[in-house]
């Protein structure tokens, strides 16, 4: 039988005590003693729970509708896996004395999580979303691998579908929650700009009453979106920004070829970030405010953004053996943040050369040809020796770098192979290249292939 919570063991071995350490719905990477989890995609976790019981597992979740069950394996049956992943990490999220930090955003979410993360473990023992487990599948398996005494939780929430987030905020309950900004990504699943700010500020509802929410101040979706809704008294509304009107804002911001700095309203000294682009000013501003909110003492938010431990492809910098610099920020793409990776290398000194190679962006509706001719008239024909496209609505930032005459050589590839090959004639000493595009495109395989 199925009780009220959707869970029920199957006792196939009566007389054995099992203890299981830890949750995994990979078979392949599943460890010794965990908790298998079979989740229905377009491959169904079912067909993998014998490979999950050779390498390791000593049970595993089984759904209802999936008959008949296999005999012999101590299986616990749920009317549905993914909900049964989720009951499991609200009911660990309640047994944990930890605070969180959800954080979320068009853009920006990984580097503000990493950055908050980095500033608050100079004064607590935090743990943080690995990788970019920040979904309905993600999530919860990053609550699960939470230890006990965690003083703070720092978790990326991710979404692309309306009601999505309101899933993740009810499972994290979140105490501060951060908003980074509203961009276009997911244009195809929510339609506008608004439906994406409404989406996003569903992290509200499970947001403790007596918590805070960041918001970037200076986008009207997130201060109007706020200011509409009856939030209770005790939650604080953190802003910040460009704008003088929010509680955080930048005075004088500098950068170079390794890093940049920035004057604070709120401090009186220079801060300095070692990552690359003016954009990662206001994902700062936004880990401060955190931290703020948290006691971190001025020193101890210096220590933290000089020591940062980021996630990979965001902005990465690998040097290659011969000697031209590769700048790696291939795991996702969109029309703000690729505009702002361009213009972070346009500003770069000291090298000889700048060349872009830039993939698809993805998931931007029906205006999806419009965003990219718009990367192609951001491009500063006098800054960029070449430009190089791959994937296929990217042949339109090409063919309008060619309209515009642009005086560099452009050329848009279907083949990986090729366009590496083009690039290791092309690429010398001093070079610094740009590897730009979306997840689907898997860019980093030619970052891979040049840096040797």
């Amino acid at each position: 039988m199925i009780d009220d919570t959707g869970f029920s063991v199957s006792v196939r071995s009566p007389d054995t005590t099992l203890y299981i350490h830890g949750v995994s719905i990979d078979s392949r990477t599943v460890k010794q003693d965990q908790l298998f989890i079979p989740i229905v995609r377009v491959d169904d976790g079912h067909n993998y729970v014998s490979q999950a019981f050779e390498n390791g597992a000593v049970a595993s979740l089984w759904q209802a509708d999936h008959v008949p069950y296999p005999e012999g394996l101590p299986l616990i049956i749920v009317k549905d896996t993914l909900e049964a992943l989720h009951k499991l990490a609200k009911s660990y999220r309640k047994q944990l004395s930890s605070k969180v930090v959800g954080i979320t955003g068009s853009n920006g979410k990984t580097t503000v999580k990493d950055l908050v993360a980095s500033i608050l473990g100079t004064a607590y023992k935090v743990q943080k979303t690995f990788g970019n487990l920040n979904g309905e599948y993600g999530l919860p398996l990053s609550l699960l691998e939470v230890e006990e005494d965690t003083d703070i939780i720092v978790l990326e929430m991710g979404m692309s579908q309306a009601g999505e987030m309101k899933i993740l905020s009810e499972i994290a309950k979140p105490d501060v929650a951060v908003i980074t900004m509203i961009g276009v990504s997911h244009l195809s699943q929510l339609g506008s700009r608004e439906g994406i700010a409404i989406a996003k500020l569903e992290i509200l509802e499970g947001l403790n009453p007596c918590g805070a929410i960041v918001i970037n101040g200076d986008e009207p979706l997130l201060t109007h979106g706020i200011a509409g809704k009856e939030l209770l008294e005790t939650l604080s509304v953190v802003r910040f920004g460009e704008a003088q009107s929010n509680d955080y804002y930048p005075l004088i911001i500098e950068q170079n070829e390794t890093g940049l700095s920035f004057t604070l309203n709120r401090y009186s000294d220079e801060i300095p970030v070692s990552l690359l682009g003016k954009h990662n000013v206001l994902n700062a501003l936004a880990a401060i405010a955190v931290a703020d909110r948290f006691g971190v003492a001025e020193q101890g938010v210096r220590e933290g953004l000089k020591q940062i431990e980021m996630t990979g492809m965001r902005m990465e910098r690998i040097p290659s053996a011969k000697g031209f610099l590769i700048i790696n920020d291939a795991w996702n793409a969109s029309p703000v943040s690729m505009k702002a990776a361009i213009e972070t290398v346009a500003v770069m000194d000291g090298f000889h050369r700048k060349i872009l190679i830039l993939g698809d962006m993805l998931e931007l509706g029906e205006q999806e040809n419009e965003f990219h001719m718009e990367i192609a008239k951001s491009i500063d024909p006098s800054t960029f020796h070449s430009v190089y496209t791959i994937g296929q609505l990217s042949s339109i930032i090409s063919d309008t770098l060619d309209s515009l005459a642009f005086k560099g050589e452009t050329r848009h590839f279907t083949s990986k192979d090729d366009l590496i090959e083009v690039c290791r004639q092309l690429l010398a000493k001093d070079d610094v290249v740009l590897v730009k595009g979306s997840r689907g495109l898997k860019l980093e395989d030619i970052c891979i292939a040049l840096s040797n």
